[in-house]
């Protein structure tokens, strides 16, 4: 049974669509087609495509409509540069707050993630390490940092679908990675090496990117 408002209902289909890569950058947003394929009035996709605009996910052009955003490389090396300072803040001030249970969830999805390396999907691939690194920052008790590292999330929601697709061998030390930083919080590191590794795990994504992308 859907859950939620109709405007609601249609943000998140199209969001998805996006995110996993169906609506593809440039791809236009007509709204009468969504509203049709949905069951819904344009009224709630219209609402929709103002809110996944706000986001950052949808440009809107005089005469051309609604569009899905293009990956701007400048954009995603701010967005990347910022996000591995503020994640590796949050990440530090949750530590001390992540519990048994907390970290035993993080090591089952990193434990997905390793299984998902043989047959390689980007898009599941991406979707476990956004759950991953969730666990490690929510507890994080000051909100204006939490409310950076989410927008820092929204703002690569357009890139999840397709950033280890674009460095696929980057996936394998991320996994690694994660691993580390699970051992750092068990054994009560200093925030000071836990936001060191933290930022350095999430920069090496960046630089990896960067360097296909030069390439």
């Amino acid at each position: 049974m859907a859950v939620g408002s109709k405007s609601e209902q249609a943000y998140q289909a199209v969001k998805a669509r996006i995110v996993e890569g169906t609506y593809t950058p440039g791809y236009r947003l007509v709204l009468g087609s969504i509203a049709k394929d949905l069951g819904f009035s344009v009224v709630p996709v219209r609402e929709a495509i103002r809110r996944l605009e706000a986001e950052g996910l949808v440009t809107f052009e005089r005469n051309v409509g609604a569009t899905v955003a293009g990956i701007d490389p400048t954009e995603y090396l701010y967005t990347m540069q910022t996000l591995s300072i503020v994640e590796g803040a949050a990440t530090a001030m949750s530590a001390p707050l992540i519990g048994p249970a907390a970290v035993a969830r993080a090591r089952a999805v990193n434990e997905e993630m390793r299984e998902c390396l043989d047959h390689f999907d980007p898009v599941r691939f991406t979707q476990l390490n956004q759950d991953f690194h969730s666990v490690l920052f929510e507890h994080c008790p000051n909100p204006h940092i939490l409310d950076l590292v989410h927008r820092g999330w929204n703002r690569l929601a357009s890139l999840r679908s397709s950033t280890f697709r674009f460095v696929p061998g980057r996936a394998r030390d991320s996994v690694e990675e994660h691993e580390n930083l699970l051992k750092l919080i068990e054994s009560g590191a200093d925030a000071e090496q836990i936001e060191k590794a933290a930022r350095l795990h999430r920069s090496a994504t960046l630089d990896a990117y960067l360097a296909q992308t030069n390439h």
